[in-house]
This record gives C-alpha cells, structure tokens and sequence, in this order.
C-alpha cells in the first residue's frame, strides 16, 4: 500500500510531467522508437510471408527463420550491436526489429495459406492473376491474422523498448534504469506502470482497427486473442 502512494505521488508531481526529462517527453520516445521498429519490421515480414503464402513456398523456412528470431534474447542482440557499432538508436532498432518479425511473418503467412483453395480455384476461374489473386482474395482474408501478428509484435516491442535506456537513449525505460540507479523504487514502479498503460492503448487501437478493416464474418471466423 505505501508503495501504491508514493507512486501515486510520483505521478502526481508537477516536475514530471514538464522538461525533456518529463513524462510526455519520454512517453512520445518510447513510442516512436516501438513505432519505427514495429514499422520497419512489418516492410520486411509482411511482403516476405505475403509471397511465401501465396506461391507455397519457403514455409519451412519461413517457420525456421521466425523460431530462430523468437530465440534470440533481445537483450544479447542489443549488445552484440553496440559492440559492433557503438551506443545509439541502430542497436535499439535492430534488436527491436529481429523481435518484432517473427510474429508478422508467420501471421501473414499463415493467414494467407489459410485462404480456402475453393475460393482461389473461383478467383482463378473469373480471370484474375496471380497477383490479381494476391491482392484482391488472399491479402483480404488475411487481414484478421496479420493485424494479430501487428498486435503481437507491437505489445513485445513496447514491453522491450525499455531496453534503449541501457544504451543511453531515452524512452520510459529511463524511469525504471534511473529509479534503479538511485534506489526509488516509486520511479521504477511508475515507469513500469506507464509501459503497461502504453502497451494496453496499443491494444484497444488494433481492437478498433480490427472492427474497421475485418468484415463481421471473418471477424467471427478469427478471434481476436488467437
């Protein structure tokens, strides 16, 4: 219960929430470096597992490369680049982004894969190319698995960015290293609490972007927490 107030009271201090060191400050940090991973990630996975989906093929491989990526510590990786090119936003990134693309990339391969062949035989059947098969059939209809992998990946690299307070750079991880640094722990506790909040909001706006982009059936057809 004290712990609960001084926290209370950490984040009811004016000081926090003004400056560069303030909470809004590192709030809109830990975003955009969670949004630029979670962005870079899915330029790779999404194109990767839309094609291997579609033509059949490299899914073992696919599946090989994203339980090698899922068994990575991000933390390792993190240090192996900085020792490789030194402290600053690529390490960060690079270890955001080796987490973020397994879940994209079996999501949208599976998704597409998943696609009935009766459905591809008829799109076939009026006409439609490969590509026209791709982009007006299968994408669709995956749409409910990749904004899943989306979600995924974007909870993980919120939860993990707190990493780039290890390596100098700011974000709400540098509540929970400072708060540890100087041993207050309502400064840790609170830092915490805002990631959680963070990767909750993220949560609620792929819930919203579910309803908006999924049609009702396929929304019925994919749970929301498969």
């Amino acid at each position: 219960m004290n712990l609960m107030l001084t926290v209370a009271e950490w984040l009811g201090d004016p000081q926090q929430w003004s400056g560069p060191a303030g909470i809004p400050a590192r709030f809109l940090e830990h975003l955009g470096y969670s949004g630029l991973a979670l962005l870079i990630a899915a330029a790779i996975a999404v194109p990767i597992g839309l094609l291997t989906g579609h033509t059949g093929r490299g899914g073992f491989l696919t599946a090989s490369a994203a339980n090698v990526g899922r068994a990575l510590p991000t933390i390792g990786v993190l240090m192996l680049v900085v020792l490789a090119v030194g402290i600053g936003l690529t390490p960060v990134m690079v270890a955001l982004v080796v987490l973020a693309v397994p879940p994209i990339l079996v999501n949208t391969h599976e998704g597409v894969r998943g696609v009935d062949p009766q459905l591809r035989d008829a799109a076939q059947g009026m006409g439609m190319r490969g590509h026209e098969v791709l982009l007006r059939l299968e994408l669709p209809v995956a749409v409910p698995l990749i904004l899943l992998g989306l979600r995924t990946a974007a909870i993980q690299v919120i939860s993990t960015a707190t990493i780039a307070a290890y390596v100098g750079i700011g974000g709400l991880g540098r509540f929970i290293v400072d708060g540890q640094a100087r041993r207050q722990f309502e400064m840790v506790a609170g830092g915490s609490l805002l990631v959680v909040l963070l990767a909750v909001l993220v949560a609620v706006l792929f819930y919203l972007l579910r309803r908006l982009l999924v049609a009702p059936g396929l929304r019925r057809r994919t749970p929301v927490g498969r």
